[in-house]
């Protein structure tokens, strides 16, 4: 039987309060050179690994989110020293962000990549909330980033492609993470909001209409350049985490316009996850799904089981009776996956695959999960609360 997701939503609250968050502080910030870490190794040290882009802005959202609801430990230094470090090593006279940097912080992929873009929008809009003698530079830079993204990268039709048009495919993963971007930034007093509620609509709307399949409800990965499905096995891909994470995006944005027909497309990705990307004998979210909701790629790894449980605490908020029962016990079912992943020899760290054995890989836990964990584990603290 699962767990009370009450009892679960504790455990998981006080791990991050007392172990992830502290590691992750003390190992997982570069002292000498800078930013954060790539990767902590199961013994509990840092890894001089290569340093994506993404993490940084990440991993800041992470403690500035930490400090905001009252996490006592030193997450200013963390949050402001990591925004320093990502400007520093990756920002380029474009004005975006390149890819990836040594351990050294030496940039060796200046290439621009969407997913990079949106996660930089989301740390400017937690850093405004924390630092407010820093809001109106976040306001600024804010609005100069969405404005070169909408000059050099704007589709023609809706939504964005990269840097150069003829790159294939367009992808629906980058435009998940700036649609989130989207929705912290209309909410910061002080943000241009109706500047980022139009493009939060577009979004949305793009979804919709183009990355949600008419027929069968699920959402797809890969596109061409007129946002059809795109050609060959690759258009067919459809990932239950992403499905979960959509859910939970579409939720948010439909409470805040009053939009039934994104809670009606939310509920059907919903389903498609539960129903087919869950793992029978593992009880974990599974990688990949095909179109016809086929198995494509059996591995699980850690972020969809935080996206898993998101969507259905946020679920449970937003129905009652009966319904609500049952998006709780799949919540429960959805923590006890993630509770899984977290069982590792140092308190604080975590896996990020397990073979479809039941076996994990051993590797050293990627920083870049943090985001996903800490927003899972705080959004079911803000959903339970509304129950």
């Amino acid at each position: 039987m699962p767990q009370d997701i009450f009892s679960q939503s504790a455990t998981l609250s006080a791990w991050l309060a007392e172990k992830a968050l502290p590691l992750w502080r003390q190992k997982g910030v570069d002292a000498e050179g800078g930013g954060f870490v790539e990767t902590i190794d199961m013994t509990g040290e840092p890894t001089r690994a290569n340093r994506r882009a993404r993490v940084q802005p990440r991993q800041v959202y992470c403690f500035a989110e930490a400090g905001r609801r009252g996490w006592s430990c030193d997450w200013q230094s963390a949050a402001e020293g990591g925004l320093a470090y990502f400007d520093r090593v990756f920002l380029q006279p474009t004005g975006f962000y390149g890819a990836l940097a040594d351990a050294d912080g030496t940039l060796i992929d200046v290439s621009f990549d969407l997913y990079n873009q949106a996660f930089a929008l989301l740390a400017f809009a937690y850093l405004a909330e924390v630092f407010p003698h820093r809001k109106p530079e976040m306001i600024e830079r804010s609005n100069g980033l969405r404005q070169r993204l909408e000059a050099h990268c704007k589709h023609p039709l809706m939504g964005f492609e990269e840097d150069d048009p003829s790159r294939l495919p367009l992808c629906s993963n980058p435009h998940m993470h700036l649609f989130e971007a989207c929705l912290a930034s209309e909410e910061v007093e002080g943000f241009d909001q109706v500047a980022w509620s139009n493009l939060a609509d577009e979004i949305a709307h793009l979804a919709m209409d183009h990355f949600i399949d008419g027929d069968t409800g699920a959402l797809r990965e890969f596109f061409d350049h007129d946002w059809a499905p795109f050609p060959g096995d690759k258009g067919r891909i459809v990932e239950p985490g992403h499905l979960f994470e959509w859910a939970w995006l579409l939720l948010r944005w439909a409470e805040r316009r009053g939009n039934a027909e994104a809670i009606v497309k939310a509920r059907r990705l919903f389903a498609i996850g539960e129903a087919h990307g869950i793992c029978a004998t593992r009880n974990v979210a599974v990688m990949t799904l095909l179109d016809d909701f086929s198995v494509a790629d059996p591995i699980a790894r850690l972020w969809p089981q935080t996206e898993w449980l998101k969507a259905s605490v946020r679920f449970a908020a937003l129905t009652d009776g009966a319904e609500r029962e049952r998006y709780l016990g799949s919540a429960a079912r959805a923590a006890a996956a993630l509770g899984f992943f977290l069982e590792t020899p140092v308190a604080g760290l975590w896996h990020d695959k397990q073979m479809a054995d039941g076996s994990f890989v051993e590797e050293p836990a990627p920083a870049s999960s943090f985001y996903h964990i800490l927003c899972a584990i705080y959004e079911t603290e803000d959903c339970l609360a509304r129950l």
